[in-house]
């Protein structure tokens, strides 16, 4: 019997193709490298079917600095919805408008407890391998917050958390602080291009315990000036039925927790509990360094959600274990380099 020939590349290799897709499809040919660029043809083929694609952003992120990638499949359309924690919400803002005043800690990993006290007392807050400065960073990006929040409490107008930041990049409240090219901010690509974001569980950021605390101080008259919450999961359905009249749309998570959880339940919400008629996503890759469990959210495999109505049989599912700082922007890039 003649052999099958195996393919071992799966984007498509071109004289036009960019160099890291060559990159790829040359050594990634395997296990998590093979899931990687499987993922990637898969994601650059819904885009070429004009479907709509949600990223969803957990861990440290935007600290990790991923904007240098994803600000760019922002302006080029290739993202359409964005649902991440308070964290990655602020913390693009905060390396915007303080990147030259963190303080790199390579030898994270053999800190003793009184060297992360010393941090603490020169109001640096360490996050793996970096520390955030806290008065440039957090009451630099606090101050233009209260402003807008106590402006629009007088007024008795309420927005989400995301729209609050884009009021203040819009505005050019930041701009006189802003220490890295502009170009790299994911969330000022956003606020730009108007593309939705959905936080839930914003009460747990910075910024979230920040609004808590003025709220309890009497400085904001109306707790809900920043809206949150069940009111995210409502603005989340309303998007996800205009955006997905006329196409379907596929999720990409990065991470595990809320921001990938909170999400993917629209479509059982749509179709169990609301009785109507709904789209299952369309596309499904995670990318996490949570390997396969029993019991863990993040460990599940994506077929698990076929059994909660969220994907379907057919629906490309991927899962990527691995570091995300490291497999994101090799995705992203790819995806990027897509000519047709």
């Amino acid at each position: 019997m003649e052999k099958q020939k195996i393919s071992t590349s799966s984007c498509r290799n071109t004289p036009e193709t960019g160099v890291i897709t060559r990159f790829l499809d040359r050594h990634y040919r395997h296990f998590n490298a093979a899931s990687l660029v499987a993922a990637a043809k898969a994601y650059r083929e819904q885009i070429r079917q004009g479907n709509k694609m949600m990223i969803s952003l957990a861990g440290a992120m935007s600290t990790a600095e991923l904007g240098i990638s994803l600000a760019e499949m922002i302006r080029r359309d290739k993202v359409h919805l964005i649902c991440c924690t308070g964290a990655n919400l602020e913390e693009d803002i905060f390396n915007l408008v303080a990147h030259d005043d963190y303080v790199p800690i390579p030898n994270y990993r053999y800190l003793n407890p009184q060297d992360e006290e010393a941090l603490f007392k020169q109001d640096l807050n360490r996050i793996t391998d970096v520390c955030i400065p806290e008065k440039e960073a957090m009451r630099r990006t606090e101050e233009a917050m209260l402003e807008l929040w106590g402006e629009a409490d007088r007024k008795g107008e309420s927005y989400f958390p995301h729209e609050f930041f884009f009021q203040a990049l819009l505005q050019g409240k930041y701009e006189p602080y802003y220490q890295i090219d502009p170009q790299d901010s994911w969330m000022l690509a956003a606020a730009q291009k108007g593309i939705p974001i959905v936080v839930p569980g914003w009460e747990d950021s910075s910024l979230g315990n920040v609004y808590a605390a003025a709220c309890i101080q009497g400085q904001i008259k109306n707790i809900h000036t920043v809206r949150s919450g069940i009111e995210y999961m409502m603005y989340l359905v309303g998007l996800y039925q205009e955006m997905t009249k006329e196409c379907s749309m596929g999720m990409l998570q990065i991470g595990g927790g809320i921001s990938g959880d909170f999400p993917i339940c629209v479509v059982p919400l749509l179709q169990l509990d609301m009785e109507v008629e709904a789209r299952l996503w369309s596309y499904f890759c995670q990318i996490s360094d949570s390997t396969t469990s029993y019991g863990s959210y993040s460990g599940a495999v994506p077929s698990e959600k076929i059994t909660w109505g969220k994907l379907g049989v057919d629906t490309p599912s991927f899962v990527i274990e691995s570091d995300a700082t490291i497999v994101a922007p090799l995705l992203f890039t790819c995806i990027l380099e897509d000519t047709e």
